[in-house]
């Protein structure tokens, strides 16, 4: 055992060998917790400690598995085989099955998954009659989740003001019914769903009091892994199986708190100490990943947040090179950006795959223009834990529309959307149709025509239903032929029913959602507009699609283990490492995020989630920001984030102008010009907080009007051509809103215009759609 615990810096052996009392270990970002974790249980079993009175808990099955291999290797497997570790669901559900009869469940309870969960719900919707676009399945689901999470049952639920006040405002008032159904009828199915394994075993333990203490004498030491990401009712279950002998040992990070939004507080960590009495804190403050000014850098910008446990985390590795903070003037040139210096970094070190780079976002939905950009440079991606942008669901169904628009025998998208959103077109009559239209030879379109000549035995309530379906499509496919692909696009999600589905659910799912659908419209615009500036006045659905179609192929590879190199969100990448790390996207609204803008734990949470993002990174560690982002339609001009300017720029390399003050719109002092720039962080005057330059919400308006015939003078923001063309000549340099700053290298009257950007090369724009810029004469 001695041989392994020199393997030990001093503060990781002095939190392994100490087991007198509890314990809370603060372990820095790579500061090697998995390895105290290992060797503390091994150290226990070493002084004589049985292997079944250890209490080992972890978030994940991966994280519990690497740990009974590592003590295997040091004990031997049948001594790890005989511990009591993993997750917190599969060790309660363990102890549940031993006293369920208790609690009047079957000792072979059925656990529901997610899926199970969402059906009982819909069925309960359904048979109380209630409108299922209003009392959304995934909505009601998360509430009750939320709900069981802080240990509330279906009859407190009815007696708490607060949540029934809340459930009238959000015009759901009888979730409550819902609840007490749902759990009524998962008891009688003797069933129980993931959040009834924690909150039935608090009900064990409060109702029992002998079970309690049997466990209570059986776990003689408790370990916690990820302390920081547990909820109300995991830290009440810990709290009460340490109390017979309050030798425990907690491990994690509050520094990467980034879960509230499952129900983790962050308090349970920084509270540690007053719960348990005596306790002992050590600190892990070593970084074996990062580069030392990798390291400073997240040190400084966590350094803001008032709520931790101050610890001062270090690197011994190579000083490196500083954290670069890369200024874009769109998005779109963001993307490109990013992709061109990957490149160059490849180029530049031969070690380097493409494995060794992760492009880290805030949001799933700005994956779309990087995945254009790297597609366009061949460079390999894959999008970590989770679905290419024009793979996700709900993009798929609103593509789904386009195609049918565009060719209506198209028969997997009549399938599709014929019944989505819900109106009432069941499988039963889909299935009549096809097999109609299989017998005549014939498109489902067709058969749709005229069913009851096609034979198809329906109902006049199901006719009428199919019928508007048909006038839908029909009018669409009419006005497709006369307006631009955005327009048409905004008419679809109108129109189909799919905004309003979308925007009813507040989820943390359905906010993404609504967020992926914004993006594709805001991407279709972005399409028009360059296809105009190229000289193609009208651009059509059928022009859009076909870039899609090659964007879809790029996921039809699914071998994870190829050279690509990861897009992922922050909260996807905790736990990971990689060499490069770029960070986009930072700017007000977007990182932080405009729902917590408002909120200072929020803002805190945010500012953990960006230490996250920076500390994932072991050589190089890049920070982008857009100036400028393409939304509904137009520019909007955006402030770098405050989480930039909480960085000591000692360990920054800025861009050149650092954001100067005459290219923003709004003329406003940004984070950059709040300090000067390269000031102790001690004589920094604090920055002034911005929200952004627009205070409308995120959400795309889209029209509720009937479309009529647009003209070509027309004054959608997107299609309409300047009036004040520039008189421009060869050699000036030129400033375009999304591709950057070019220089002028022919001119064709004043209409046409070549330009040679920096980022983008050669470009031929026609000049009353361009919105060219003149920052420098020849």
């Amino acid at each position: 055992m001695e041989t392994y615990l020199n393997q030990l810096n001093k503060s990781q052996r002095e939190a392994v060998e100490y087991c007198s009392g509890p314990s809370l270990v603060v372990a820095g970002a790579g500061s090697g917790k998995t390895r105290v974790l290992t060797y503390k249980i091994a150290y226990l079993l070493s002084q004589g400690l049985p292997p079944y009175s250890i209490l080992a808990l972890t978030f994940t099955n991966k994280a519990a598995r690497e740990m009974k291999e590592r003590i295997a290797a040091i004990t031997g497997e049948e001594t790890a085989r005989r511990l009591w570790m993993g997750t917190f669901h599969s060790i309660f559900s363990r102890i549940l099955r031993s006293e369920a009869t208790l609690l009047g469940y079957p000792s072979h309870f059925t656990i529901y998954d997610s899926t199970d969960s969402k059906n009982l719900i819909k069925a309960i919707i359904k048979e109380m009659k209630l409108d299922d676009k209003v009392y959304r399945p995934g909505m009601i689901q998360n509430r009750i989740s939320n709900a069981k999470n802080s240990l509330i049952t279906w009859n407190a639920y009815g007696q708490n003001k607060e949540l029934m006040e809340n459930d009238i405002k959000s015009k759901v008032p009888y979730l409550r019914e819902i609840y007490k159904q749902y759990q009524n009828r998962s008891f009688q199915a003797g069933a129980m769903d993931f959040d009834d394994l924690l909150m039935q075993t608090n009900i064990l333990f409060r109702d029992f009091p002998e079970v309690l203490d049997k466990y209570g004498r059986l776990f003689r030491y408790i370990l916690v892994d990820e302390y920081q990401d547990t909820n109300f009712a995991q830290h009440l279950i810990i709290q009460k199986l340490s109390a017979l002998h309050h030798r425990i040992c907690v491990v994690g990070d509050d520094a990467q708190s980034i879960y509230s939004f499952r129900g983790a507080n962050i308090d349970n960590m920084l509270q540690f100490q007053e719960n348990y009495p005596g306790c002992r804190i050590f600190k892990l403050e070593r970084n074996y990943r990062s580069t030392q000014n990798i390291v400073n850098a997240a040190n400084s910008l966590i350094l803001k947040n008032k709520a931790q446990i101050y610890k001062s985390v270090y690197s011994e590795n190579d000083k490196g090179t500083k954290v670069k903070v890369c200024g874009t003037y769109s998005d779109y040139e963001e993307g490109y950006i990013v992709a061109s210096q990957i490149n160059n970094l490849k180029r530049s070190n031969r070690q380097y795959g493409y494995a060794d780079f992760a492009i880290l976002y805030r949001t799933n939905a700005q994956s779309r223009i990087l995945e254009e950009a790297l597609r366009k440079q061949n460079i390999p991606y894959r999008i970590y834990g989770g679905l290419s942008f024009y793979q996700r669901k709900e993009i798929k169904d609103i593509i789904s529309y386009f195609r049918l628009i565009i060719n209506p025998n198209d028969e997997e998208a009549f399938k599709r959307v014929i019944n989505y959103p819900a109106r009432g077109i069941g499988e039963t009559t889909v299935q009549k149709l096809v097999t109609a239209a299989r017998e005549q030879n014939l498109s489902l379109w067709t058969v749709l025509q005229e069913p009851i000549t096609y034979g198809i035995s329906i109902n006049g309530g199901t006719a009428r239903k199919l019928a508007d379906f048909r006038q839908l499509i029909d009018n669409l496919i009419g006005e497709n032929e006369q307006f631009s692909a955005e327009e048409i696009a905004r008419e679809v999600v109108q129109r189909s029913g799919i905004a309003s589905l979308l925007y009813q659910d507040r989820s943390v799912e359905g906010i993404s959602r609504q967020e992926n659908m914004e993006e594709l419209l805001k991407g279709i615009a972005e399409f028009c507009e360059i296809r105009r500036e190229e000289g193609m006045e009208q651009v059509s659905l059928t022009d859009f699609l076909s870039e899609v179609a090659l964007a879809t192929d790029q996921d039809t590879d699914k071998e994870e283990q190829a050279d690509k190199i990861t897009l992922m969100t922050v909260h996807a990448a905790k736990g990971l490492e990689f060499s490069n790390v770029f960070v986009v996207g930072l700017e007000e609204n977007l990182f932080p995020s405009q729902m917590v803008l408002d909120n200072p734990r929020g803002v805190e949470e945010e500012r953990r989630l960006f230490y996250v993002a920076i500390t994932r990174a072991r050589e190089n560690c890049i920070l982008t920001y857009a100036k400028s982002r393409f939304r509904n339609g137009q520019t909007n001009f955006s402030s770098p984030s405050r989480f930039i300017a909480d960085i000591d720029p000692v360990y920054l390399e800025l861009p050149e102008d650092a954001f100067p003050a005459e290219d923003r719109l709004d003329k406003e002092p940004g984070p950059f010009q709040s300090r000067p720039a390269f000031a102790s962080p001690l004589q920094q005057p604090k920055p002034e907080l911005r929200t952004g330059v627009t205070s409308q919400p995120r959400a795309t308006t889209i029209p509720t009007r009937r479309l009529s015939r647009v003209e070509k003078d027309n004054d959608s923001p997107a299609a309409a051509p300047a009036t004040n063309v520039p008189r421009l000549k060869a050699g000036m340099q030129v400033r375009h809103d999304r591709f950057g700053v070019g220089k002028v290298t022919e001119v064709e009257g004043n209409e046409k215009a070549t330009v040679v950007f920096d980022s983008f090369g050669e470009k031929n724009l026609l000049l009353k759609y361009a919105k060219l810029k003149i920052i420098k004469e020849t």
